[in-house]
């Protein structure tokens, strides 16, 4: 594969590396630029992390090496890795299949909230995409409404997957440096630098679920330290509390609570326990 591309050659209508063809740019992955393509025919996402990101080609290749791993993840749920390279220069390149539908953040904002069927639903998809991930010996790291795309069928994907938590490693940050991750939807475990796990993916996805019961996320805040400050009660506020006159099932807040506990050991050991509770949940 011819090595050598930039942002200024993604045009709509351009065929680069020899292999793409440009349909569009789709989305902000935070960290990197995202753009459909075609390749062979089939839709794809290509994301492009520029050199800059890195400290040289080392650091890319390093990223590149690992986010390869999650070409063992197999789940409708998750958005499929194909392929990760890097270029001489340190631009690291990531092929994944197309996502379904679109982020759920952007329903959030048009919808405001699920109806708890929708919620327990959608929760259980999310939790099988995670089943899959940990099976394959990774880790989400990041899970939120940006990272998860959804479609008027039902249909739920992880995408983003490992992306934060890899250029972490590749930068080789250590272990308490900064947060990984979002404050929202990241527990306080990793406030202190700690890597993601098992059980702080559980933690996203049970913060993604109150705030779709609810229309708001668990703890008030509009800064870091307010957000941190009020992640350090054992357990989240009442839906009631933060979203009055909003009806949740008991069953169902409470499956989803046991997934917010400030202590990483007081929460679900992993995925398939949190879908166990929530299947079971009365609506």
């Amino acid at each position: 594969m011819p090595d050598s591309l930039t942002l200024f050659d993604l045009q709509p209508g351009k065929t680069v590396l020899g292999r793409f063809d440009v349909v569009r740019p789709h989305r902000h992955g935070g960290m990197s630029a995202v753009f459909e393509v075609l390749d062979g025919g089939e839709r794809r996402e290509l994301q492009v992390f520029p050199a800059a990101m890195f400290e040289g080609e080392p650091q890319a290749r390093s990223f590149a090496e690992r986010m390869q791993l999650w070409r063992e993840v197999d789940s409708p749920r998750v958005s499929k890795v194909r392929e990760a390279w890097c270029q001489a220069d340190g631009t690291a390149l990531l092929l994944t299949d197309f996502p379904v539908g679109r982020s759920l953040r952007d329903w959030l904002n048009d919808h405001g909230r699920m109806d708890p069927p929708q919620v327990r639903e959608l929760g259980l998809a999310l939790l099988d995409g995670l089943g899959a991930i940990h099976a394959a010996g990774c880790v989400h790291g990041d899970v939120k409404p940006n990272t998860v795309f959804v479609d008027s069928n039902g249909g739920a994907q992880l995408v983003d997957g490992g992306v934060t938590s890899g250029l972490w490693d590749a930068k080789h940050l250590g272990d308490k440096t900064a947060l990984i991750g979002t404050p929202f939807y990241a527990p306080v475990e990793q406030f202190g630098g700690e890597a993601p796990d098992v059980r702080s993916d559980v933690y996203n996805v049970a913060t993604v679920l109150y705030e779709l019961c609810t229309g708001v996320v668990p703890w008030p805040g509009k800064s870091f330290l307010e957000v941190f400050q009020s992640k350090l009660q054992p357990k989240p506020p009442r839906m009631a509390e933060r979203a009055p006159g909003v009806e949740v099932p008991a069953a169902l807040e409470d499956a989803i609570t046991l997934g917010l506990m400030a202590e990483a050991r007081d929460r679900y050991p992993n995925a398939g326990a949190f879908a166990d509770r929530l299947a079971a949940a009365e609506i």
